[in-house]
């Protein structure tokens, strides 16, 4: 049973060891809680900073069935790199990457809801593809 938020995200708490399936079993809530409250924390300043240019581009770019998957991540990966451009030169440039990706999830997903499913999908193939190494580095360094 996977209780729902009025939001549509599940509740906050991992069920059936999901946690130790993702990182090993080494690995508490805790330490994903630390590293989500500063993820959110840096994504509320982004969220300002993206234009909606960009993110009516990709909306664009998501309805267009005619893309195949790898195309559309592709066109994420192109919109979070140009955006990194103007990341502050003392952030980690694959934490603003990360933050990026997912704050344009979001801000597609509240412009055109029923594309959530597609926009999730390709952000975790974006985030496995080019991301995930670091974020195996980041649960790491927080269990130090």
């Amino acid at each position: 049973e996977v209780e729902l938020q009025t939001d549509g995200n599940r509740s906050g708490h991992l069920q059936n060891g999901e946690l130790g399936e993702l990182f090993g079993p080494e690995v508490n809530e805790e330490i994903v809680r630390i590293i989500a409250a500063q993820l959110a924390e840096i994504g509320d300043q982004f969220d300002k900073e993206i234009k909606a240019r960009v993110v009516n581009d990709l909306v664009q770019h998501f309805l267009n069935e005619n893309l195949s998957g790898e195309e559309i991540t592709r066109r994420m990966s192109e919109a979070v790199e140009g955006l990194a451009q103007a990341i502050p030169s003392d952030m980690e440039r694959e934490k603003a990457l990360l933050v990026l990706a997912m704050v344009l999830t979001k801000k597609i997903a509240n412009t055109m809801p029923s594309l959530l499913q597609r926009v999730f999908r390709t952000t975790v193939n974006y985030i496995n593809q080019q991301l995930h190494s670091y974020i195996v580095r980041m649960v790491s360094a927080v269990r130090q």
